[in-house]
């Protein structure tokens, strides 16, 4: 199955359902569920911003479906979507990957990151 790296802490804002577009430079014609890998890297500022600590990094943490992809064209348009996207700038990508579904794992399973969509087999 299809994973996808995502920084702590919009991983975890995305399994706890606060957090259902995420953003990208890039589309993508994929669409369907896919695994959340929470890559090795984190946002140290947003961590502070929404108060976690301690997430799990390097680990797929589970899994959710990408129903649509959002083209943002201009800022006032990106700012109306802000409490689904949960940023304050368009830096971050113009693209909205639409999330439904988050489903956490029991247990995070370690796992390398790449870029983009990989393929990752879960046993």
């Amino acid at each position: 199955m299809k994973s996808l790296s995502i920084k702590q802490p919009w991983a975890e804002l995305i399994m706890q359902g606060k957090k259902s577009i995420e953003l990208r430079k890039w589309k993508t014609s994929f669409k369907g569920e896919f695994y959340v890998h929470a890559s090795g890297n984190q946002d140290e500022e947003q961590m502070k911003r929404f108060n976690l600590k301690d997430l799990p990094r390097q680990a797929i943490i589970g899994k959710i479906t990408l129903v649509e992809v959002k083209k943002y064209e201009n800022e006032q348009e990106f700012l109306k979507d802000k409490n689904k996207h949960q940023a304050e700038k368009m830096e971050f990508g113009s693209y909205g990957f639409i999330l439904e579904n988050p489903v956490r794992l029991e247990k995070p399973i370690k796992q390398k990151g790449q870029l983009g969509f990989f393929e990752v087999d879960k046993n």
